[in-house]
């Protein structure tokens, strides 16, 4: 009983935070735009060197973090990204901000998110085992997509009134609520003393997990070097109103709560491994039906169409695979190993950016987005062929 209070606190924090970000999307590039006025390429570069940088800062917090106790942890993250976000209002208020600041907030918010999701998956490992994790894991995932649908229209309307400075403070007030939420939590928790084998060697020496990984690298990879293309597609060259590229976003992703909702029922009627192969392959077909987005309503139902279609394949899959690496995962190395894989994934993906940046200034925007699908289509092949 102890354990469930627990672990309801804990996604009640996840909750709140989460929210909070998605209330917050977008806010820093508005803020560089219409507050610091910086060129086109310095927003860019904000995203992808707080990617990169944040990536490369978390390896070491990732070991720093598994030898320690996880709730302590996870408190330490979201404290430090409540200081670094609330100080990007109160330097508006000063009339102190700087575009080198909010380069460090990326950073330091980005570094700080790797550490506590890699904190709190070893944690989660700790309260919950069987099942009942696969069903957690759903919990977790099914608010993520409510926060994804439901938090960039909130943040827009907060936007449109308020200007973006408010929606950062919204944020850093979330993480605050999460820190002092995790800090009601009493009772047990994780550490891991002694020596413990490097994340990545552990990772390749399982096979389920180093194909596990390959395919969760390259597909999210794959499928997030084309986000910022699609803004260019949509807003620039089909010149789709803010509010359709919003709902085309955030609509399907209501899919990915349906999806988070029906996995562990499929997997107790289908078993997992059949679940995992036909949601991973599901994932990886749909997006290649963006290569017939148009202009028109017709073009922005389409658009709404493959991302709902898509969301909801991955609504499915992801509990399945974090509840699969995590049950594969000693429970003393599950931070770092998690903040290995955290941190790899998002250097893939911000190179991949670079590179489909490139592609579409050379091939154009609709030809790189469709060159991803035609890859994503063999990226199922590296799912395991047994689980066992």
């Amino acid at each position: 009983m102890r354990r469930m209070r627990t672990l309801d606190r804990l996604w009640l924090a996840y909750a709140v935070s989460t929210y909070g970000t998605w209330i917050a999307f977008g806010a820093f590039p508005l803020i560089a735009v219409q507050v610091l006025h910086v060129p086109t390429f310095a927003v860019s570069l904000l995203d992808a060197v707080g990617l990169a940088v944040a990536a490369i800062l978390a390896l070491p917090l990732g070991a720093w973090a598994g030898r320690r106790r996880k709730r302590p942890v996870m408190i330490a993250m979201d404290v430090a990204r409540f200081v670094a976000v609330a100080s990007v209002p109160l330097a508006y208020v000063l009339r102190l901000l700087s575009y080198a600041q909010l380069m460090v907030v990326s950073v330091v918010s980005g570094t700080a998110g790797i550490a506590f999701s890699a904190a709190s998956g070893a944690y989660l490992k700790h309260l919950v085992r069987g099942e009942r994790l696969l069903a957690a894991n759903g919990r977790f995932e099914s608010t993520s997509w409510v926060a994804t649908a439901a938090g960039p229209p909130l943040g827009g309307a907060l936007v449109g009134l308020l200007g973006p400075v408010v929606t950062v403070a919204a944020d850093a007030f979330s993480y605050l609520l999460s820190a002092l939420g995790l800090m009601r939590i009493r009772g047990d928790d994780v550490v891991s003393p002694g020596r413990r084998r490097d994340g990545w060697r552990f990772v390749v020496e399982d096979r389920v997990l180093v194909r596990l990984f390959l395919n969760s690298v390259l597909v999210s990879g794959l499928i997030m070097a084309t986000v910022p293309l699609l803004a260019v597609l949509l807003l620039g060259e089909y010149h789709f109103p803010a509010w359709q590229y919003g709902l085309a976003f955030g609509l399907p992703a209501l899919g990915g709560f349906v999806g988070a909702r029906l996995s562990v029922r499929l997997v107790k009627r289908f078993g997992r491994q059949r679940v995992m192969i036909v949601s991973g392959w599901l994932r990886s077909v749909f997006p290649l039906g963006l290569a017939l987005s148009h202009p028109g309503f017709s073009g922005f139902l389409t658009v709404i169409a493959v991302e709902a279609l898509l969301i909801t394949a991955m609504g499915v899959f992801n509990p399945i695979h974090a509840t699969e690496r995590l049950e594969r995962i000693p429970a003393g190395q599950a931070a770092q190993i998690l903040s290995t894989w955290s941190v790899i994934g998002k250097l893939v993906q911000a190179t991949l950016m670079v590179i489909w940046g490139v592609l579409a200034t050379v091939t154009g925007t609709l030809t790189a987005i469709t060159i991803s699908g035609v890859l994503l289509l063999a990226t199922p092949l590296l799912l395991p062929r047994r689980l066992s």
